[in-house]
């Protein structure tokens, strides 16, 4: 049986385990580096990028993550997830840097700003069937690397919405605060692997 870690530092991690759950995977909510031990995969949660960065340094988390990454580990980030695993966000904040990718923090405004939208997918099962994204104060990506898939984009724009590099995937957006499990299931198969 899979053992998904949830990076619970801040933000909305306990909508990631409940969601977990609710698919019958063994989760542990992850605050300290003994946690990380027989993990199959880790998701990274959003909230707030700095805060979580901040708080993974006070508690001597971030070399063990970029260990994980650098070893292969499946991860996801959500949203702030996401920043903490890229590679470059424009200013100085402590990040894994694992996925190959250049994220805009903020990049459709403010709190007020957050929207909702239909994805089309076909990474997913059923591609058929759009996925409702929910964006909160959402990151963008604005560049990836060579070795990074692009999952979903915002109709036929640039704005770049999810992505995959090898077991390392990224969204930016909140597929944990719908009932939509097909992300899940997405990355739990990225951890069987």
């Amino acid at each position: 049986m899979l053992r998904i870690g949830v990076l619970a530092l801040q933000g909305d991690f306990r909508e990631h385990v409940h969601a977990l759950r609710r698919l019958g995977i063994e989760t542990i909510e992850a605050r300290l580096p003994q946690h990380l031990s027989g993990l199959d995969g880790l998701i990274l949660p959003g909230g707030e990028s700095t805060t979580v960065g901040k708080l993974a340094v006070d508690y001597e988390l971030l070399g063990p993550l970029r260990d994980l990454a650098a070893t292969g580990m499946p991860m996801w980030g959500t949203c702030a997830g996401l920043i903490l695993l890229g590679r470059d966000v424009g200013r100085e904040q402590p990040l894994i840097g694992a996925l190959d990718v250049t994220v805009e923090r903020n990049a459709f405004g403010r709190q007020v700003d957050s929207f909702e939208v239909d994805l089309v997918i076909p990474a997913l099962t059923e591609p058929q069937r759009p996925f409702h994204a929910i964006f909160i104060r959402a990151p963008r990506i604005i560049r990836v690397g060579p070795g990074v898939e692009v999952l979903a984009r915002l109709g036929d724009t640039d704005n770049i919405a999810a992505v995959r590099q090898g077991r390392l995937l990224g969204t930016a957006f909140h597929p944990e605060l719908t009932e939509d499990d097909r992300f899940h299931r997405y990355f739990l198969q990225l951890a069987e692997r």
